[in-house]
């Protein structure tokens, strides 16, 4: 039932688009291209979702047909808003003119040539802007830089940086030269240590194979340190069995460490300079709502003391604000990822942050402070579903720690 009102909802959006390009001009051409496109667009996206897809495997094929339709349809929910107000009004129209004492016939008037303009220019913004993100905007890496200061930051650790990657999805890649740019990019950073927070993969550990050896070359002087994202449990896809899930996510467990991530899992480490400790607190993932719920912060901290500045990797923001912040423990930093930022959005620094994921995540993108404690949410070093990035762009975090407090 689902895909026969979403069918109906798209012949609508076509309908008007080939409306409006009719109005504007005699070339059956184009009109009769733009029903073609549209129909190959939704051909394409239902073979891809409605054909023999074991679970809910995104892969490129899939990627792309849902970017597409996304970027078509967005064409048409522009669009129709504006010509349907119009057609209201010619409706409107007719019936004064059949009361009218002069007239007496019912006469819609035919649509302004002015009006199908405007509203083909304005949706070609929302339309031209999914397609940048799909061929452009998913591999535009930002180096987002941050200094972040603490009273109880050891002095050894003054000026340590670290960088933070996360939500890899290495299922959606396509492009294998984005992807060695990307690692070169993090290794240039220099940074002492790197964390990586969640999502390696999108379902399965076999996706991370034909990538283990770019991510291989990731380098830290005091190591690369990793976790759990709620996709790396194989929980959205159909198993034969639950045996056939589990050695799926032991292989991924493997793959990790095989690249050199020490994987922490509801665990803790020490980072050691001229006598004194930074701690690494890793959990599994929580999340708020269906996600899973497989991290144990008191088990992470169960090797580590109350004083330590501790730098707190979980997946999910929510984690962060229903839990961490009111432990009894002060967590210093933390780092989290998962929202993607939506990979649609608008950000001008000091000026506008804005994205439909707000409206789910309260901490959805960059650095936030509560009760004397931080966190970052990374933005994310890949792609899921829609195969783009608009105005939320794949982001390397580097976060430079320093004593004292801010006095800028």
């Amino acid at each position: 039932m689902r895909w026969i009102l979403f069918i109906i909802a798209y012949i609508f959006f076509v309908v008007y688009g080939y409306q409006a390009i009719k109005t504007l001009t005699k070339n059956k051409w184009y009109y009769y291209a733009f029903l073609a496109i549209g129909f190959v667009v939704v051909g394409n996206f239902l073979f891809q979702f409605v054909g023999a897809s074991k679970g809910r495997v995104m892969s490129p094929p899939k990627n792309e047909a849902l970017g597409y339709l996304l970027a078509f349809m967005s064409f048409g929910m522009v669009l129709i808003p504006i010509l349907m107000g119009e057609d209201i009004l010619r409706f409107f129209t007719g019936i004064y003119h059949k009361y009218s004492p002069s007239e007496k016939n019912f006469h819609v008037p035919s649509r302004r040539k002015f009006v199908s303009q405007m509203a083909l220019g304005l949706a070609a913004i929302p339309f031209s802007s999914l397609l940048y993100g799909m061929f452009k905007g998913k591999y535009d890496f930002r180096v987002l830089t941050y200094t972040l200061h603490f009273d109880d930051l050891p002095a050894a650790f003054d000026g340590y940086r670290i960088t933070q990657i996360s939500d890899i999805h290495s299922g959606s890649f396509d492009d294998r030269e984005k992807i060695e740019y990307a690692v070169d990019l993090v290794n240039q950073q220099q940074s002492d240590a790197i964390f990586f927070t969640g999502d390696m993969v999108n379902n399965r550990s076999s996706e991370m194979i034909p990538w283990m050896d770019v991510f291989d070359k990731l380098k830290a002087k005091d190591g690369k340190y990793s976790i759990l994202g709620n996709h790396d449990y194989g929980d959205y896809f159909y198993w034969d069995s639950e045996e056939e899930k589990e050695q799926n996510f032991e292989e991924l467990k493997q793959i990790q460490k095989d690249i050199g991530f020490d994987l922490l899992l509801n665990e803790s480490r020490f980072i050691e300079k001229d006598g004194q400790r930074l701690a690494i607190v890793g959990v599994e993932n929580w999340g708020r709502g269906v996600f899973i719920k497989a991290g144990d912060l008191k088990k992470a901290a169960e090797n580590i003391d109350k004083d330590d500045f501790k730098v707190l990797m979980t997946h999910d923001p929510s984690h962060w604000e229903d839990v961490v912040i009111d432990d009894e423990y002060k967590y210093q930093l933390t780092l989290s990822g998962h929202t993607h930022g939506m990979q649609f959005g608008i950000e001008i620094p000091g000026w506008v942050k804005w994205s439909p994921i707000k409206w789910r995540y309260k901490y959805w993108a960059g650095i936030y402070k509560e009760m004397g404690q931080y966190i970052n949410v990374n933005r994310g070093f890949g792609y899921l579903g829609y195969p783009g990035r608009v105005g939320i762009w794949p982001e390397i975090t580097v976060i430079e720690l320093k004593k004292g407090k801010n006095l800028s």
